[in-house]
């Protein structure tokens, strides 16, 4: 839902993002019209598995909800899919698992396949964006992330130099406080703070 809006702040403060999309969201006809002003924006296009799979038990990590085989050819899917909007695992070689939720041989099936898994930086709560009311204890509303992005930019010793910050390109409808209203605030306060916005390969590239 919040794709429309988030491509015309990228656009108006001149910025480019990384958008990691699911296969079922790449097939699906509805979006093919955002993923191509997405990518025609000059944005970064990758995947975020084919159907969103858990991939391990969310009490005890260690234990695996999938095989090898699985793991594969799900990921292989999503490609697939990106293919379609032109392009693949050399363009595109960074993986975003499904809910940020991994381990060890998620890890390293993830680099048996040419891949470099990913992750967002965590402290500032940007990710539970996505959380609504009903969740109770666990929704965070927009005041309250964006509050928590500024404390880390102020306070954390590197602040957010390097910083992968994740946001939700859409959310459940009960989540009425859309935190992407709130990016031109945030942009603007971040860029008056001397902070400037990277591709997430660029990013990446600069640190090797």
């Amino acid at each position: 839902d919040g794709g429309e809006s988030i491509l015309a702040t990228l656009k108006k403060n001149k910025i480019k993002a990384s958008f990691f999309l699911t296969g079922n969201f790449y097939r699906n006809p509805k979006n093919k019209a955002l993923i191509r002003s997405l990518k025609a924006a000059g944005n970064f296009l990758g995947v975020h598995s084919d159907r969103h799979l858990l991939y391990c038990d969310w009490n005890n990590r260690d234990s695996l909800l999938v095989t090898h085989s699985q793991f594969a050819t799900d990921l292989d899917h999503a490609y697939e899919e990106l293919a379609k909007f032109g392009g693949d695992k050399t363009t595109a070689p960074y993986f975003l698992p499904p809910y940020e939720w991994y381990n060890d041989s998620i890890s390293a099936w993830t680099k048996e396949m040419g891949l470099q898994l990913l992750n967002f930086s965590p402290g500032a709560r940007n990710n539970a964006d996505y959380t609504y009311p009903a969740m109770g204890e666990k929704y965070v509303n927009s005041e309250a992330i964006f509050t928590s992005i500024r404390k880390v930019a102020g306070t954390s010793p590197d602040g957010l130099n390097g910083y992968l910050l994740l946001l939700h390109l859409g959310t459940d409808p009960r989540r009425m406080d859309k935190f992407y209203y709130r990016l031109p605030q945030l942009i603007k306060g971040l860029e008056q703070d001397g902070y400037h916005w990277v591709l997430l390969d660029k990013l990446l590239a600069d640190a090797n």
